[in-house]
């Protein structure tokens, strides 16, 4: 064998051994993991949340209706009171006087007529005998009946009279919280209206909740429920209150008032519910969410919100589909029930979604997916062992 060919055979040889010792291309990494949630139809309650004030169940204005000195406030203002309690006392004086005076007119009535009783009776049998002229007859008759009338007449004084120095003491006509006064002790007092308003009585059980919804919310629930997608309560929709700090209010209502009229400035229908207060918790004036619930959705495919993602202007959600490959699905959602939505269209309701890991998951590249609920049941706390005896 020349050099030369000694050479060649050498280079050959070397490149060969090169060629064993180049690292192999590194292997494609493995289809990410992603929890998925197997969805079925089911059906789900609705709420309807808006914006409430709270209002006095009733509001009354306690009025002087009598003139007259105001002698006493017996009641604490701000105060609860009962129905029939003594707020104030206006002088009763002049009008027990006036009492008096119309009980005495009335005495006087009654022996006026007792007299023309009297009269009447000894005159019938003389008339019937011929004994008295029939002028004579007619003058007894006639100062009977006036004696009659008169009688009625003072009674009625002296009834006026009665209920007037009654009126002295002022009540509360229902129970209730009672305001300040608006007149303090000694001020001359009447039912005019500047001088007349005392103070005011808030019933504030129950309560009122006065809110409102948007035509369009109304028109939707109204469309669903002529489609047969939502069943409303065969009486009225109950409510609860979710309070300024987060709370939820421990007593329940019902709607009792919707408005046949769309108010054109807001566009918007107000509704009131009745609130039970035993303890006056709840303020007029206070603002509170309500919610409005006892709607259930027929048939409805819901989806958690950590799954539903934003594409440019759309709503979606990611797909599993049977080859494991990520597909998007644009979705119509309408409305949120806790921390889930209720999709309106885009969804079949049988599809496999991600619901975590969402970021990892690509459309068209495959997935290691990982069942929601076999997630669960992993990060379940172990039972303790039962200790051995």
């Amino acid at each position: 064998m020349t050099a030369r060919h000694c050479f060649v055979a050498g280079v050959i040889a070397t490149s060969l051994l090169a060629a064993c010792n180049k690292p192999a291309a590194p292997a494609a990494p493995p289809p990410p993991k992603v929890v998925v949630l197997q969805l079925k139809k089911q059906d789900t309650p609705l709420e309807l949340e808006a914006v409430g004030e709270t209002a006095g169940y009733r509001a009354i204005e306690v009025r002087a209706r009598v003139e007259g000195i105001l002698l006493r406030r017996t009641y604490t203002e701000g105060k609860p009171v009962k129905a029939g309690q003594l707020l104030f006392q206006i002088d009763p004086k002049p009008y027990k006087a006036a009492l008096d005076q119309a009980l005495g007119a009335q005495a006087q009535s009654q022996a006026a007529l007792n007299k023309a009783r009297a009269d009447r009776d000894r005159i019938i049998p003389l008339y019937q005998e011929n004994a008295v002229s029939r002028k004579d007859y007619d003058d007894a008759m006639s100062a009977y009946d006036s004696a009659v009338a008169n009688l009625a007449t003072a009674q009625a004084h002296s009834e006026e009279a009665r209920i007037n120095l009654g009126y002295t003491d002022v009540v509360a006509p229902i129970g209730g919280m009672a305001s300040k006064i608006n007149f303090s002790e000694g001020t001359l007092v009447s039912p005019s209206a500047n001088a007349g308003l005392l103070t005011t009585i808030n019933q504030l059980d129950p309560l009122y909740v006065n809110f409102s919804v948007s035509e369009s919310d109304k028109l939707n629930l109204e469309n669903l429920r002529a489609s047969g997608k939502v069943v409303l309560p065969e009486k009225r929709l109950p409510v609860t209150l979710r309070l300024s700090d987060g709370t939820l209010y421990k007593h329940s209502g019902l709607i009792d008032f919707a408005d046949s009229k769309v108010d054109p400035t807001t566009g918007t229908i107000q509704l009131r519910a009745v609130i039970p207060n035993p303890n006056n918790a709840l303020l007029p004036g206070q603002f509170v969410r309500v919610i409005a619930g006892g709607i259930v959705r027929k048939n409805a495919v819901v989806v958690p919100q950590r799954a539903v993602v934003q594409i440019q202007a759309d709503k979606a959600v990611l797909v599993v589909n049977d080859k494991n490959v990520i597909e998007t699905r644009v979705v119509q959602l309408g409305d949120a029930h806790g921390t889930d939505f209720v999709v309106d269209s885009g969804l079949q309701g049988n599809e496999r979604i991600v619901v975590e890991g969402v970021l990892k998951a690509r459309p068209g590249a495959p997935v290691d997916p990982v069942s929601a609920s076999a997630v669960a049941a992993d990060s379940a706390p172990a039972l303790p062992a039962h200790t051995q005896q």
